[in-house]
């Protein structure tokens, strides 16, 4: 009899069974399951901490963790610990898919450290594993008893021959225009994660609303599982009834200065005012230790519902725009001499700084993926330094935060930029945030936008996001247009949409409440395409289009395919060839193993030199063309030139020069640089070249007078008088050999 009581869930969801399994795995966890789609399994356990803090907070410190095994592949870690280490973006990414649609859901005075971890410890190399660790964190949550208002799911819709699919594969979801990841409760959406090729906001919509409908029959499995096996639910503190009095008070004295430092519509200039009213909230409980620990916890939800009554009963920001009013927008290129490319945009009081540089297939950054190892040629980073909000604070690698971000900006330029084989650099670009105050990322795609024209790159079309916001109180709602930092942080949306002039290529949504309709998306899809047009429109008065070369600073590559069999020719043993083109030519040279060759160099010399190198060493010789070669070897009849790399010719003596040569060390030596035509093979396959029909001082074709024709009769006498010698005399004539002649 087995010693473990398990609790099992399944269901036939978007074409492969999806299971959930519970009690056999990870007991002393508060919640763990096993989630398996497919055959990919990811296992899930949710831990809080069993020490409830003293203080009543409307925020939990919560964190998810995703994490891959190598062994999930059947793989052994690459690098020299031969072990997982440091989380890749991948990981870090997902990580954040997971976590922003629980978090709104724990109940407020839930303030327990917990920690959520997903772990990958089987992959079929065909199922996306994130939306799998999504139903797997959402069920142990589910189970475990803490006060969480899911459970949710997820689910990724694809959109390919005009139709809506639920989980394609990996395979098939490089062919679809859409790649949009959404989560929610049954009741609505609270994340939406997507890259799309230029589909309309209706078709993205649908998607929405689609993959929604999806995931309730999942949501549903995991109610079931939970009527079954799920723990005692956890209590939560109710909020203190000093709340109450300290809010009214606050309220009550100091309400109308909050009004009034809210109606600043600078942003430094309005939190120094917020912040002189605060001090003031303080001096009324000096002398109250209880009510002064908490009053900075009132005051700022006092300071959130004064912002957002007055928007939603005025419809005025606290900048002074209305809803729909985009903020003065500035930009330039070409600001950094040396790089690139380069572009300053700046939105209201959010500005970006954006550089893009061009570089060579060797810049490629190497990703090493449980499906194996590819490599990116496109690179999108984005950096949010402290004094961009005015602050101090610590400096190191990037966080999640900038990795997420930069992740969404890099999905929506990456469907307008140039096929690889069409424009063979790799192109990174870094975003360097210099003040914020709403939307960074936003601004980094405009940014990004303009920098990338900039540099060259013959981008499809200009892409252009904004972030929309929401209030909404009851069934009151109103969306806003290119939000605030403030509007960001005390209201309840976060919707970014990126694109061109003709469709969307990026949306990323994330909730604060517990859902939203269909009615607020459709609102804010048609506000956001409103704006994005406009936006368009001021970048274009600075550029409206890719510079029709590349940078001047930037390399030039040529890229040209060669006979496969070619391949070991042009690197040489040991790289020895490959070596000598670089060294001596300046040049960088690429080659792939389907032939492709990549030569960039910023000196357009040194890559034609490179270029007709490897030409010399690939191409095969032909017939009435001039080539530069080397004396190899000299004999009495004529001398071996190489040319074309490793191809050899012979030079007959008749014709080395427009005379008749007496000794072929004459004119030339072994070593000896020469200019010759291919004058094809002769009837043994062998090569023959001239040098007297090329110009050696220039490599042009010379045009010989034409011989005379001998006379019939004197042939007729050459014959007579070589047969007369044949038989009596003591001497004989013998002729040169003609270049016709074969040699052995």
């Amino acid at each position: 009899m087995s010693i473990f009581k398990t609790f099992k869930k399944e269901m036939v969801w978007g074409g492969k069974t999806l299971s959930i399994e519970t009690g056999k795995i990870s007991r002393q966890a508060d919640g763990a399951v096993i989630v398996k789609y497919g055959d990919t399994v990811v296992h899930a356990a949710v831990c809080a901490s069993k020490t409830t803090p003293d203080t009543f907070e409307d925020f939990i410190p919560l964190t998810v963790n995703y994490q891959e095994k190598a062994y999930a592949a059947g793989r052994i870690p690459g690098g020299f610990f031969k072990r997982e280490g440091k989380p890749s973006e991948s990981e870090v990414l997902i990580s954040r898919l997971i976590d922003r649609p629980i978090r709104p859901l724990f109940v407020k005075g839930f303030n327990n450290e917990t920690q959520v971890v997903c772990t990958l410890i089987s992959h079929d190399l065909s199922t996306q594993p994130d939306i799998v660790a999504m139903i797997a964190a959402s069920a142990a949550l589910t189970i475990s008893g803490l006060p969480f208002l899911g459970p949710i799911a997820g689910a990724r819709i694809g959109y390919i021959d005009g139709a809506y699919v639920l989980n394609p594969d990996m395979k098939a979801i490089k062919h679809s225009q859409l790649d949009l990841v959404v989560a929610g409760t049954l009741e609505g959406v609270l994340m939406v994660e997507s890259e799309a090729q230029e589909l309309s906001e209706e078709v993205m919509l649908g998607a929405v609303s689609f993959g929604h409908e999806s995931i309730k029959p999942v949501i549903e499995m995991i109610i079931s599982l939970a009527e079954e096996c799920a723990k005692d639910p956890w209590e939560v503190k109710e909020e203190p009834a000093e709340y109450a009095s300290v809010r009214s008070e606050i309220m009550d004295k100091l309400g109308d200065e909050i009004k009034a430092a809210y109606k600043i519509h600078e942003k430094l200039v309005r939190q120094d005012a917020v912040a002189a009213v605060r001090e003031k909230a303080h001096a009324l409980f000096a002398d109250r230790e209880a009510e002064d620990a908490i009053c900075d916890k009132v005051f700022h939800e006092l300071e959130a519902r004064i912002m957002r009554d007055a928007v939603l009963e005025t419809g005025v920001r606290i900048d002074g725009r209305d809803t729909k009013t985009i903020r003065v927008i500035e930009t330039e290129v070409g600001l950094l001499p040396k790089a690139h490319g380069s572009a300053l945009f700046t939105r209201g009081e959010t500005q970006a700084m954006v550089v893009a540089t061009l570089g060579t297939g060797e810049d490629e950054q190497i990703v090493d993926s449980l499906a194996g190892e590819y490599k990116e040629p496109f690179l999108l980073h984005y950096n949010f330094p402290p004094y961009s909000v005015g602050e101090v604070g610590r400096m190191g690698s990037p966080g999640r935060r900038e990795i997420g971000h930069g992740k969404l900006a890099w999905r929506a330029i990456h469907p307008m930029l140039p096929k690889a084989e069409d424009f063979p650099y790799t192109i990174r670009v870094v975003s360097e945030i210099m003040e914020s105050n709403g939307s960074s990322s936003m601004a980094t795609v405009c940014g990004s936008t303009l920098a990338l024209m900039d540099a060259g790159v013959p981008m499809k079309k200009p892409v252009a996001g904004i972030a929309m916001g929401l209030i909404k109180e009851g069934d009151r709602f109103v969306v806003l247009s290119d939000i605030l930092g403030d509007e960001d942080h005390l209201g309840d949306m976060d919707f970014k949409v990126a694109g061109t002039k003709d469709g969307v290529t990026a949306l990323q949504m994330d909730i604060k409440i517990t859902s939203i309709t269909t009615e607020i998306m459709k609102t804010a899809l048609a506000q956001a395409h409103e704006g994005r047009q406009f936006i368009l429109g001021k970048m274009a008065e600075t550029l409206a289009a890719p510079r029709p070369e590349v940078s001047p600073n930037a390399p030039r590559i040529q890229a040209f395919v060669i006979d496969k069999e070619k391949i070991r020719d042009v690197i040489g043993t040991g790289g020895k060839v490959i070596r000598e083109i670089v060294e001596t030519t300046g040049a960088k040279v690429d080659i792939e193993d389907d032939g492709t060759v990549r030569i960039a160099a910023v000196d357009q010399a040194a890559g034609k030199a490179a270029y007709d190198w490897i030409q010399s060493i690939v191409a095969e010789p032909e017939e009435g063309k001039n080539y530069y070669g080397t004396v190899c070897k000299i004999m009495d009849f004529g001398a071996f030139v190489t040319f074309m790399g490793k191809t050899d010719g012979l030079v007959h003596i008749s014709e080395m020069a427009p005379y008749r040569v007496e000794k072929v060390t004459d004119l030339v030596k072994e070593g000896d640089k020469v200019w010759v035509k291919c004058l094809g093979q002769d009837n043994r396959g062998k090569i023959r070249l001239s040098m007297k029909r090329v110009d050696q001082a220039t490599g042009e074709d010379v045009v010989l007078p034409e011989e005379p024709k001998k006379d019939r009769s004197e042939r007729k006498d050459r014959k007579d008088r070589k047969h007369h010698n044949h038989h009596g005399s003591v001497e004989s004539t013998v002729e040169t050999p003609s270049s016709e002649s074969p040699i052995e």
